[in-house]
């Protein structure tokens, strides 16, 4: 078990907290700030006990100079602050004297927010790379370290393994809860336990439905992925997204575990990723050679729900359609209404299916929404993450 923030006494001393504030900001607005307050329990529990916190995360890609103009983390300091009602000063650098000379003057209970972690990566990558030089000059400014940022923690980067390995180090509250679920989910779930997987591409997912076949009752496919598994049985899939060279693996996957693998049986199509787009409901046997699958269709909703209604336990990472479009939002809205009427326990993987899930209403009628797509299907994959495999254990 891995040891946690509670296990040590922080009062005076400097805990770095590594947090994930990787918000959507449009237009200089952050448009969903779920994993702002989902942060907010850790660093208030530092607070309180008399710390000086020291919170770090990156924000976007940094790939240019001209990407930091729209990446800095001073939106989110702000926000923050506003959600805490406290000061949580903001520091325009990720490194130096300015930063040192702020630390070195902290007072118990108070925080600061360093600029963005991958402004670093400007200069070789440091930060995405586990620059060693980086991570021991990041650890130099705390005595404890704190890894509460699920979402980055099955990457290994500066800013989590290159800390821990030289401080002190333990988890926060949001990343104790997210592993709870997400393993107790897998290793010793209530069943039936059902997987719902969409989004676009099968080789995103290989090794989750390499690991969950085995693992779950079903696994209802849905999303841009359903087109490849169609193409693989023969069927004509039009102008839909395909991941061509996961092709093979679907057709075999599928002949083996047909009786768990379930695939849609009707599609909603357009011929253009518009709203104006004219749209039709067919069989997955009958899309036209210039139509888009853009969402699952009536039947198969049907079909989903009669599984889910009897489901124990169920995780779900993709949205069914292109959610985005209202008229291709029926399928993923349709499952996040079943959802949200069974007594289960219902766990969603972060990513674009919370920002589906949050949009329609339903953050509140589902038991957990993981703030980490991408480390959450790599726990699925049966997977150990970096950024929690370095963590001391008690």
């Amino acid at each position: 078990m891995k040891k946690t923030i509670v296990d040590y006494k922080l009062s005076g001393k400097r805990v770095i907290i590594r947090s994930d504030l990787n918000v959507p900001i449009e237009n200089g607005v952050i448009t969903d700030d779920n994993r702002i307050k989902q942060s907010i329990e850790t660093i208030k529990f530092a607070m309180d006990a008399n710390a000086k916190v020291i919170i770090l995360s990156h924000l976007g890609r940094i790939k240019t100079e001209e990407d930091k103009n729209n990446n800095s983390l001073q939106i989110v300091a702000t926000k923050l602050s506003e959600l805490m009602s406290r000061e949580i000063k903001f520091i325009s650098a990720t490194r130096g004297s300015e930063v040192e000379t702020v630390i070195s003057n902290m007072q118990n209970g108070e925080a600061v927010m360093l600029e963005n972690t991958r402004f670093e990566d400007l200069d070789g990558q440091k930060e995405s790379s586990n620059d060693e030089e980086l991570g021991k000059y990041w650890a130099s400014l705390g005595d404890i370290f704190i890894n509460d940022a699920f979402g980055t923690s099955h990457r290994a980067h500066a800013s989590n393994v290159g800390i821990a390995t030289y401080l002190p180090n333990g988890i926060g509250f949001l990343v104790k809860k997210e592993t709870e679920y997400l393993m107790n989910a897998i290793a010793k779930p209530k069943k039936p336990l059902v997987v719902i997987l969409g989004g676009a591409k099968v080789k995103d997912k290989i090794g989750v439905i390499k690991n969950m076949v085995n693992i779950a009752d079903y696994i209802l496919i849905g999303g841009g992925m359903c087109f490849t598994f169609i193409k693989a049985l023969g069927y004509n899939i039009g102008s839909s997204i395909s991941d061509d060279e996961s092709i093979e693996f679907c057709k075999k996957i599928y002949h083996q575990y047909q009786n768990k693998i379930i695939l849609p049986i009707d599609i909603v199509v357009g011929t253009a990723y518009t709203p104006a787009t004219m749209t039709r409901l067919t069989d997955v046997k009958n899309i036209n050679q210039n139509e888009i699958g853009m969402d699952i269709g009536v039947e198969t909703i049907n079909r989903f729900r009669k599984i889910l209604l009897d489901a124990k336990t169920v995780i779900w990472n993709g949205p069914l359609g292109v959610f985005e479009i209202d008229k291709f939002a029926m399928g993923t809205r349709k499952i996040c209404e079943v959802l949200a009427s069974i007594r289960a326990t219902t766990i969603i993987g972060g990513g674009d299916t919370a920002t589906a899930v949050i949009k329609f209403g339903f953050k509140n009628k589902v038991s957990y929404i993981s703030t980490g797509g991408g480390a959450s299907l790599e726990l699925l994959e049966g997977k150990a993450l970096p950024g929690i495999e370095v963590i001391n254990e008690k």
